[in-house]
């Protein structure tokens, strides 16, 4: 049984959250895609963690956790997180890394922050973290997976040839200092001795873990749009974010996938920039960022504010239609219990003409919010575990937002901590 927990949205969905509470019945969590650029927070009995490469259900000792082929893969970060979790005297976890996962290099990293300066006010915001750089070589075929760590010849001989290239950029584009091959070498042989442990055929591996009936979870990183293909590009990550990919991601067949849980917010937020047509600003923004998320609306990796905003139905229908959603987990509904009333974004206005659909990017930045009000129901909604003792505004404005973006609503969540759930019978639910 495998399931995909994915970002109906721009990512800060809640995912973390999710994937460690539907761990607690699943026997392997797979880390499908993306890198250490974004976070996923989490709560438990033993504190408060930001993960940016482990898997979310890395914190209970029966299972296990996976880092996929599909996954840009920092060794370095990968280990000071295993250490962040150990210090706080989590049992040490059960890691396997894919031998076909490839490596973030070191200068993946430099790459990334030289364009940036380079693109000025022009570019994407990036969090720095090799990424773009990374999935840039790997489709070029001048990545290094992590297996090739372990043929010493040669791996010397393809560095020597691949920083040809590079040095040529550094030297007449960025004018920074070059690349050294015997440098790089010896750090992917530290790399090698840190990873050598954990590394191996994870196909084969959950291949027979799925014979033998294991529950498996995999979890994806940011949301539907920051797709490379389907987001709001070039406002997006350099990995496909849906779960169709986690197939690819994770080395399994298609079909295999059977419930795609997708997590959207209560409100929006997002990082980064790109079009964001529910986007809200000044005191408004203020006060919903301060009193969002469990400490506020800070990205989890960059420490960024978050640009804040109302739910967005266009987005969130698009979202889960491109993810295959199965279930929606409506994560942070406690945080709207201030307001009086609640602004929901049901429509663009481009051209003057009203659209439900999710336009391309270039028809996306001309959008208007078009917004109905829903009233408030005042009242702190946390320590709720039954849906029906929700007030009724609170249960009127989950049911509005399901009738609106189509999926069923099945998970509720108003608080931080893996407990603070509310499971419920949608009538959309087949």
């Amino acid at each position: 049984m495998v399931k995909a927990v994915v970002g109906a949205n721009w990512g800060d969905e809640g995912k973390g959250k999710i994937t460690d509470m539907l761990a607690e019945n699943a026997d392997i969590i797979v880390r499908f895609q993306g890198g250490a650029n974004a976070g996923h927070t989490i709560k438990n009995k033993y504190g408060k963690f930001a993960l940016h490469t482990l898997p979310s259900g890395v914190f209970y000792d029966h299972t296990t956790s996976v880092i996929g082929n599909g996954v840009a893969l920092n060794i370095p970060i990968l280990f000071r997180e295993i250490k962040s979790i150990t210090d706080k005297n989590v049992p040490a976890p059960k890691i396997l890394v894919s031998e076909r996962a490839q490596m973030v290099m070191p200068y993946h990293i430099l790459f990334d922050q030289y364009e940036e300066e380079r693109l000025g006010g022009k570019s994407f915001g990036s969090t720095k973290s090799g990424i773009a750089p990374f999935y840039s070589d790997k489709y070029a075929k001048v990545g290094f997976q992590v297996c090739e760590l372990f043929d010493e010849a040669s791996l010397k001989e393809k560095l020597e040839r691949v920083i040809v290239s590079k040095n040529v950029l550094l030297e007449h584009l960025y004018h920074k200092p070059l690349l050294n091959a015997e440098e790089l070498f010896n750090t992917l042989m530290e790399y090698k001795s840190m990873v050598a442990p954990y590394v191996c055929d994870v196909a084969s591996f959950l291949d027979q873990a799925l014979k033998d009936g294991k529950t498996i979870l995999l979890e994806g990183q940011l949301g539907t749009l920051k797709d490379t293909d389907h987001g709001i590009y070039p406002m997006v990550t350099s990995s496909n974010t849906i779960a169709a990919y986690g197939a690819v991601g994770a080395g399994i067949p298609p079909y295999e996938i059977k419930e795609v849980v997708t997590v959207c917010k209560a409100y929006s937020s997002a990082v980064g920039a790109g079009a964001f047509v529910s986007e809200i600003f000044g005191d408004e923004a203020d006060e919903l960022r301060k009193r969002g998320g469990d400490g506020g609306e800070f990205g989890a990796t960059t420490g960024r504010p978050r640009r804040m905003g109302w739910f967005d139905c266009v987005a969130s229908k698009y979202g889960c239609r491109l993810q295959g959603t199965t279930d929606v987990a409506f994560t942070v509904l406690d945080v709207l219990g201030y307001l009086d009333e609640i602004p929901v974004c049901t429509g663009y206005e481009i051209d003057g003409k009203v659209t439900t659909n999710f336009p391309v990017t270039h028809l996306l930045e001309k959008a208007k919010p078009v917004t109905v009000k829903l009233p408030g129901w005042k009242s702190d909604i946390s320590g709720i575990r039954n849906y029906e003792e929700l007030p009724d505004n609170c249960k009127k404005y989950i049911e509005f937002v399901e009738e609106q973006i189509g999926y069923p609503i099945t998970m509720v969540s108003n608080g931080p901590g893996r407990e603070d759930i509310i499971y419920r019978k949608s009538p959309l639910k087949k």
